[in-house]
This record gives C-alpha cells, structure tokens and sequence, in this order.
C-alpha cells in the first residue's frame, strides 16, 4: 500500500503554462482590475501634465533657495569653471519624467492585455507572475527617484525631497503652491499603483505554487492520449467504410417507410392482380 503511494505520489508533474487560478485568486484579480483602472487614470493625468518640466526645475530651484538641496545651476558652473560635467540628482532629472510617462503608457497597455486575456480566460499566472513582476520593479524605480535622495552638493544632503519632509508652504511665495501639491501627488499615485502591482503579484505566485488544482497524473495523460489516438483511428476507419456502406444500403429508413406504403395500397394492389 505504502509502494502504491510512493508511485502515485512520484507519477505527478508540475504544470508549468496551463494553470488553474485558485478561485480566491481569480476573484482577486478580478476585483484589482476595477482598482487599477481608478489608479490608472490620475497617474496617466499627472504624469502627462508634468512632462517636460511643469514643476520639478522649479521645485529644485525652491530647494536651493532654503538650503535644502542641491543647486540647479551646477552644470552651468560646471562649464563655465571648464570642470567635469555633475551627475544631476535623478529627481530633478528629464530621465525620470520621461521615464514616468512611459510606465504610465506601459501600465494602460498591459492592463488592457489583462482584461481581454482574463475574459477569454487565456490570463495564465505565468504570464501574469512575469508581467506583474516588472511592473513593480518599474515602480519601485518611479517611487524611489520621486522621493529623491539629493547628494550632488555634500554642503546641502538631502535624503528625500523637501517638499516630502517640510510641505509646500515654502512654494506658497513662489506662486507655486498647486504645482507642489501635483508633485506631492505623483508620489502618492505611484505608491497606490505600486500596492496593486504587489497585491497582483501575490496573486499569481500564489497560482503558481504547487495545488492539487493542477496536479497532472502522467499515467492518466498517458491514457487520456492513447485513447484520444483510438477514437481518432476509429473514426478514421468509419470514415474510410462509409462510401462502401452507402452503396450497399441506397435507401433511407424514409423510403423503406414508403416503399411499405406502397405496398400496402389496395388500388395497386388491384391493378397489380390485373
């Protein structure tokens, strides 16, 4: 009894792309995507808006004026003192606003992908794991480049943007108050994208771990597959017979009903005897 086991135990295999979703997980993921798209429209708005340059020169340049960063212009005196060019912080850089635009683009295509997949239930967790595992590295980038350590100028350190740790009562003067909350909300969108991305992740690991849902017996494969070759034989062979069996057999249980008919007419049957 205990070898019956063992054999049947070692007799299953992992399966790889066909997965069943756990139904919690499908359910799930199914709710995410309604969560998504509610993220998804404010992230595309402010990313849009804030491309090329809407609020991040001028918040460096705030910054620079309370000693709180680094200065804006150090590429300029960089040139003019004929010294190496500075590695501009990746905060205040275009990199990054391109950068958030491009994920923003990339999250509307995938989730799209998803819907239409998970409709025709062709939304495997592998795809799901691989798609949902680079879309939070992407925003744990986005996140980690818009809270913004600045060390560019070692006179002014700054570990995270200033209007992350002092508020944007110091753009009120500047006339930049608006412009400061939109940036303080990039940040806030982009944490809420990156929760549903992990939450999505979760989900398609958890699919992806080994269940009993799918469990493939490789002995019942093995069945399965010869008698698919059966049937597909067998119905090959009749296929090959019919013609003859048409010949042999020309009339239709129709015509035999008429044919009965007939004969049992009693006006033929009297012209007949004539």
């Amino acid at each position: 009894m205990k070898l019956t086991l063992f054999t049947s135990r070692e007799s299953r295999s992992y399966r790889i792309l066909h997965r069943v979703w756990p139904r919690a997980a499908r359910k799930g993921t199914a709710w995410l995507i309604p969560l998504e798209l509610i993220g998804l429209v404010p992230i595309l708005t402010i990313f849009s808006i804030a491309q090329p340059d809407m609020y991040r020169s001028t918040m460096w340049e705030i910054g620079f004026q309370h000693k709180l960063n680094s200065n804006p212009n150090m590429v300029l005196y960089a040139y003019a003192n004929y010294q190496p060019l500075p590695k501009i912080p990746f905060i205040w850089s275009q990199t990054l606003t391109d950068f958030n635009v491009a994920i923003s683009v990339t999250s509307l295509f995938f989730l799209l992908a998803k819907l239409i997949s998970f409709i025709m239930q062709l939304w495997y967790p592998v795809f799901a794991t691989f798609v949902n595992c680079a879309m939070v590295a992407l925003y744990v980038v986005s996140t980690y480049g818009q809270i913004g350590p600045d060390y560019a100028d070692a006179r002014y350190p700054a570990p995270a943007a200033w209007y992350f740790r002092q508020g944007c009562d110091l753009a009120k003067k500047y006339g930049k108050y608006r412009s400061c909350q939109i940036a303080q909300a990039s940040l806030f969108i982009t944490l809420y994208m990156l929760v549903i991305y992990v939450l999505n992740l979760g989900f398609s690991i958890w699919a992806m771990w080994p269940n009993p849902l799918n469990d493939v017996d490789e002995e019942d494969d093995q069945f399965s597959t010869s008698s698919d070759l059966k049937e597909r034989s067998t119905w090959e062979m009749q296929s090959m017979k019919s013609p003859m069996s048409i010949r042999e057999s020309p009339f239709t249980p129709r015509t035999q009903a008429f044919r009965t008919l007939d004969r049992q007419l009693p006006l033929r049957q009297h012209q007949s005897s004539r």
